[in-house]
This record gives structure tokens, sequence and C-alpha cells, in this order.
């Protein structure tokens, strides 16, 4: 499922044309209240080593229970990726030096996955839309942290996060782009939280990414030899990484040199990667079937019922947001993207003009909300306080103008938005005997300008300011437009 190269995605170099093939690792932290296999709790911010049980600390003896909810997260988060679920899968032990999981190997998945192939569809700002295929989803354990600032010779480890539930992700060689790599983790972290199954936390490590980049000359279609870059849980950083790392092969392989496949490290205040090891081959992890694990099977009437009761997933949303609601592609992606963004706008679209509503969200809110730094979660204008300024709106008792002012009051002081137009007497001008008299006033002063707009209608602007200016804002601007024509004799 090769994506298909567009000219513009291409990077110039010395001697022609290459172009950027990426593949994404994607580890998701699986929401659950105890970890893969075993009940210690998976809370963040817990003191170190105090969601440790036996079984984390490998205590002789202590054997691994699988935890159903994980494998149900797993189950739901496949069928959110268009996936094939596979009804039996394995557990195999992966070996390697591990010093932040005490027994000496990763219980993970390898030949036998929970999820086999599967695709996600991701819409560009550009308006291409990009299909990026799943090659698999495998459970595995997360490992512990190591600190290395705790003391001057000695580094301490913190088991808390040993043995929590991971999904990775492993997508197909289908990314072209840092901005497509970009947009493909976005979509992913969308998904993950409409299902409920990992809260996209990059900033507490709960969604990562180990991003395999490699080059190749434009046209060619064999896959060129691919550096990973480890560990990456920021969207800017991403996009940064790609660029730096597909140019430093571009410049390798033109001076006549060769890639050697190798695990790297992004550093952002330089703004480069660094080696940190040669890549090992799987083979050199010694795979082999956890012996205190059985294979892990299910019915396919389980996964129906799983199927069944899955909520409405982004592609969907945004399909129905457009046909049922005729919003345009690009307002319906962008309300989608976050649930709970899409969740206020449905809220406030209620039996209102949704066209109109999406262009408050869209501008006003989230333009606000930017500014201020702040999430839709932390929105201190609710979408019953939006939803009261759209009624006031409609009802013709406020203008747009005025409703911009509203929206400020709410977003500073609270209140309600009908109590406030009250209060303060922002409601509209619509007593035409009171308009006329404005504009007689301003028709009288401004006779040159009169002759103008007799001769160039497009002149009315001017006074229809001036009336506005001097309502202060309140005058109806229909009945300002009405009462000039009349007036001028337009």
């Amino acid at each position: 499922m090769n994506v298909q190269s567009k000219p513009s995605k291409l990077i110039k170099g010395g001697t022609g044309d290459w172009e950027v093939v990426i593949g994404m690792e994607v580890h998701a932290q699986v929401t659950s209240n105890a970890k893969l296999f075993s009940g210690a709790s998976t809370a963040f911010g817990g003191e170190p080593n105090s969601h440790v049980s036996l079984v984390d600390a490998a205590m002789p003896g202590m054997l691994p229970v699988i935890n159903e909810e994980c494998v149900r997260q797993a189950v739901r988060t496949g069928l959110g990726l268009n996936a094939k679920i596979n009804l039996r899968s394995v557990f195999d032990r992966k070996n390697y030096f591990y010093p932040d999981l005490p027994q000496g190997y990763q219980i993970s998945q390898y030949k036998q996955p929970i999820v086999g192939e599967g695709e996600v569809t991701v819409a560009m700002p550009d308006g291409e839309t990009v299909t990026i295929g799943i090659e698999r989803l495998h459970l595995e354990q997360d490992a512990g942290k190591s600190l290395h600032d705790q003391h001057p010779a000695m580094s301490a480890i913190d088991l808390n996060r040993s043995g929590v539930a991971l999904m990775e992700i492993v997508s197909k060689p289908d990314i072209r782009s840092s901005e497509q790599a970009q947009a493909y983790l976005a979509k992913l972290q969308s998904i993950l939280r409409y299902l409920g199954t990992c809260d996209g936390d990059m900033e507490k490590g709960n969604l990562r990414a180990d991003v395999n980049v490699s080059v190749r000359r434009a046209g060619e279609t064999g896959l060129g030899t691919r550096c990973e870059i480890k560990n990456m849980n920021s969207f800017r950083f991403i996009g940064e990484a790609v660029e730096y790392e597909a140019r430093r092969q571009i410049e390798i392989i033109e001076d006549g040199g060769e890639i050697v496949q190798e695990t790297r490290l992004y550093d952002p205040e330089a703004g480069e990667t660094r080696s940190m090891r040669s890549k090992e081959e799987a083979h050199d992890y010694r795979y082999f079937p956890d012996p205190d694990l059985l294979p892990l099977e299910f019915d396919q009437i389980y996964v129906d019922e799983l199927k069944q009761h899955l909520p409405e997933l982004p592609d969907q949303k945004r399909a129905r947001f457009a046909a049922e609601l005729g919003l345009s592609a690009y307002d319906a992606d962008v309300l989608v993207a976050e649930k709970a963004l899409a969740d206020f706008f449905e809220e406030l679209a209620k039996s209102r003009d949704a066209k109109l509503a999406a262009n408050w969200v869209l501008n006003d809110l989230t333009g606000r909300l930017n500014k201020e730094g702040k999430s839709i979660e932390d929105t201190p204008v609710s979408a019953a306080q939006l939803g009261a300024i759209l009624d006031l709106i409609a009802e013709g008792a406020i203008s747009g103008k005025i409703a911009k002012d509203l929206f400020e009051i709410v977003w500073s002081e609270g209140g309600e938005p009908r109590a406030i137009v009250e209060q303060r007497g922002m409601k509209q001008v619509t007593d035409v005997g009171a308009i006329e008299k404005v504009v007689d006033e301003i028709v009288a002063k401004n006779p040159d300008k009169v002759a103008d707009a007799k001769s160039n209608p497009k002149a009315i602007g001017w006074f229809v300011g001036q009336v506005m200016k001097a309502s202060g804002g309140k005058a109806n601007p229909q009945a300002v437009n009405d009462v000039l024509k009349k007036k001028l004799g337009l």
C-alpha cells in the first residue's frame, strides 16, 4: 500500500531529487486501572516504587496473569484501525538487557500478535487524503524508569511503570514527509482518545513514537537502509527530526558514504539526531513463547460484541458533520480532530445554525483559547453560554459586533449572556424611528458624502459605519442599510 509521491514531497539534493520513506512504531499506554500481568495500579505520579506488585518486582515464583481489560482495549483499538483481529495470539519473551525491568526480559508479542493489518486515513491540510497501512498491533509490558540525576555516582530506578500495558502500533513504510508523519500520529492519537483506549498524553509519555527514516532517489521503489529515532513524544520534534535525518542521510550517500542501520536520539536543542547504538536485528532478542502464559484465545462473538459497542469514530463523525450539518470538509476535519472539541460543537449546534456554530467555535473560541494557551477542556465559556449568545443573535436582540463584545465579557467575568445584555443595555436598536433620527443628522452634516454615495452606491458603507459608531454599535445593521438607501434614494 505505497503512497504515491507528489513532486512537492521530494527533497532536493546536490545530485537530484530524493524521497523520504518513514514508518512508525507508536507505543500507546493502555487505559486500564491495573497493569498487564498484575493487579498493581497504573495511576500516574505516585511515589517512586509505590505501584509495584511482587509480579512487577519479579520475585521468585510469581506468575503473570493476563488482564482481560487490556485485551479488550487492544481489540477495540484494532477495530478502530479497521484491522484484522487475530482470535489466537501468543505472548513471547523478548530477551534484552533492561536495567529497569527486574525479570530481565520483556513479555511482548512477536510472530503472532493480537491485531494484524489495518489502515488509517489521514486528511492533510492541502486537501490530499493519505492512507497509511498498519502492519500490526501487539500488547507488551512497559519498562520502569531510570533516574540519573538523583545521585552523583548511581542511577535510581522507579518501577511504577514497569509492567504497565502498552499497545505497540506498527505502521507500514507508507509515510512520505515529516508533515504526513505528524498528521498520522495526530490521527492515531484522535482515534485512541475517541475509543478511550489510551489518553494520548504525550507529556506523560503515554503516547510516544519510534520513527524509522530512510531515503531513496526519486522514482526508485526499493527501500534504503533505515535509522530509528527513539522515544519521540512531541509532534514538533518528530517533524524536525525527520527533516534533519533525511538530509543527513542524503548528504552521506551523495558524498559516497553508506547509511549504517542504527538507533538514534533527537536533540531538540541542537536540532539534530545523534547515534545511540547500532541496531540489533530482531533475532538477537531470542524471542520464544513465554512458558508461564497460555496462548491468548477468544471467539468471533467476543469481537463482534466489542465492535457493536464502539463509539462513533473521527471519520464517521466527520462524514456526518459534512452530510447532515452541511459543514465544509476543512471545518469538519478540524472539529473532529479533538473529541472534546467535537463534543462541545455538537452540544452548541443542537437546534441551531450549524455553520454559524462552527464559525464561532473555530474562530472566536479556539482563537481565544490558543491566545491564552488553554485547551477546550479549560474553556471559561461553556457550550450553554455560547449557545445563549447565538440565540440572541438569531432573535435579532444583538448584532454580530455586540455578540463579540458579549463573548469577551462572558470569557472574562462569566455570567448568563441574556442577563448581561439586559443589565448593561446591550440590546440592538431595531426601532426604525430612532435609526432614522441618527441617519438624518449624519446626512445633514455631510452633503459631500451624500453626493459621493449617489454617484457610487458602494460609498454607502461610510454612512453605515458612522451610524453604527453613533449608536455605540447597537443599531441593527440591516435596518441601517434599509433606512440609508431610502434617505439617499439608492
